[in-house]
């Protein structure tokens, strides 16, 4: 059986959460073609996604239990998560999703800074340079008609949901949600959080899910999106934080570009292309840096200890 190592681990599933979680306009625009609304659509994919890990969990034995000491901040993690996605998919009523999806990645500069400014999380220079990288990457992937603008409300929903999702993320690596079973923590999130969008809907309405397409679209928002992107996220928050989870998020928007080049026949871009080339190569450097680093230095010190050995030898 092949051992792998909790980083790597970890990284495999930032990559999985972000490819997943970039799915979301793919199965939300046809039901708000629908006539859906944001907090319908948000209502059903929380609620079978709750039904869902509820039924895995029991299955597999995953304990249910959180202690009394966690559900405070368990609480608040779950509405920051609920407000992120609500914010986003009310955003993508405003403004072109591609728009949405390129200023929505401003979220890993969040996650830095919180954890530079409130736990002295030191950045490196392999770090601020894959940020830097990677943001200039989701610059590059959305070119646009040259008609779209910048809607002054779509723009603060999307910042307010990167700021929700990062501080969702930072709490679930630095508070006490870092005991929580991935599955269990999702599990609650999902839970505590569709109270949000019930709220949404006793203020805005509730509209019906129709239609075969549209069950599809829900069903494949609970587990994709939902359940596979929120456990893996979380498994990997804990094994290599919270920055480096956020940087690997770049590959959120290159999965939708791919989505939309080989579902809806898009045209690839020479800008776009090294658009990816810059986000794929700001995830490598994080991933390789340190393990590079660490072999140069063996090569150096091995090669230093022979030198020395031979002039010794000479000598």
């Amino acid at each position: 059986m092949i051992q792998i190592s909790n980083k790597t681990k970890g990284y495999i599933c930032a990559a999985v959460a972000s490819c997943t979680y970039g799915i979301n306009p793919l199965l939300t625009l046809p039901l708000y073609a629908r006539g859906m609304n944001a907090d319908s659509v948000l209502f059903f994919r929380y609620g079978f996604a709750g039904l869902m890990l509820l039924g895995l969990m029991l299955v597999m034995h995953k304990p249910l239990r959180l202690p009394r000491r966690q559900i405070p901040m368990m609480i608040v993690a779950a509405i920051l998560m609920a407000l992120s996605s609500l914010l986003l998919f009310e955003a993508y009523n405003y403004m072109d999703v591609g728009i949405a999806s390129t200023l929505l990645f401003v979220y890993p500069v969040m996650v830095a800074i919180i954890n530079t400014i409130f736990y002295r999380e030191r950045l490196s220079a392999v770090t601020i340079s894959a940020i830097a990288m990677a943001t200039a990457g989701i610059m590059l992937l959305y070119e646009g008609d040259g008609t779209a603008t910048l809607n002054i409300t779509g723009t603060a929903l999307v910042l307010l949901a990167a700021l929700s999702y990062s501080i969702y993320m930072v709490a679930v690596n630095r508070t006490s949600l870092c005991k929580v079973e991935s599955m269990a923590l999702t599990f609650y999130s999902v839970g505590i959080g569709i109270v949000v969008f019930i709220v949404g809907m006793a203020w805005n309405g509730f509209t019906p899910v129709t239609g075969a397409l549209g069950w599809t679209c829900v069903l494949s928002l609970a587990l994709f999106p939902t359940i596979i992107s929120l456990v893996t996220m979380v498994i990997a928050i804990h094994n290599i934080g919270s920055t480096p989870t956020a940087i690997l998020g770049a590959l959120e928007p290159v999965t939708a570009l791919v989505i939309g080049v080989c579902v809806f026949g898009e045209r690839l871009s020479f800008g776009a292309c090294v658009g990816i080339v810059l986000v794929v190569g700001s995830v490598t450097m994080l991933i390789a840096a340190r393990p590079a680093a660490r072999l140069v230095k063996q090569f150096i010190h091995s090669h230093h200890f022979h030198l020395l050995h031979h002039n010794h030898t000479a000598g």
